[in-house]
């Protein structure tokens, strides 16, 4: 798969993790505020990866803005975001379990290859 093809793939996962998560505890958010929190995670994840940082780096930079874009969607209390966004990344990672398992596709950062 060609890295442009496993970027859009990236950003679909991770859209359909929070669209899926915020309409379990919450009102939910549109399809449309999930696809804008995909791009920015997954484009902030492959940015890191692609300046050479540290693989906790390249993990960790993603999360907040995830979650602060979650929060502002949501538009619903502390509380409230925090059980939606547990729920969100519980998702995800099965999400991730299942596509790193039988395609071999990291969703988080479509430059890494799985071996």
């Amino acid at each position: 798969m060609n890295y442009f093809i496993s970027f859009i793939v990236a950003i679909l996962l991770t859209a359909f993790s929070y669209f899926f998560g915020s309409r379990v505890i919450a009102k939910g958010i549109f399809f449309w505020q999930a696809i804008i929190i995909g791009t920015s995670v997954v484009s902030l994840g492959a940015i890191t990866e692609a300046l050479g940082a540290p693989i906790w780096i390249i993990i960790l930079i993603p999360f907040p803005v995830g979650m602060v874009l979650l929060f502002f969607y949501l538009n619903v209390s502390l509380q409230t975001w925090f059980f939606t966004y547990l729920i969100t990344l519980s998702i995800y990672t099965v999400i991730h379990i299942i596509v790193s398992y039988f395609f071999y596709f990291h969703s988080l950062i479509p430059a890494w290859k799985l071996s």
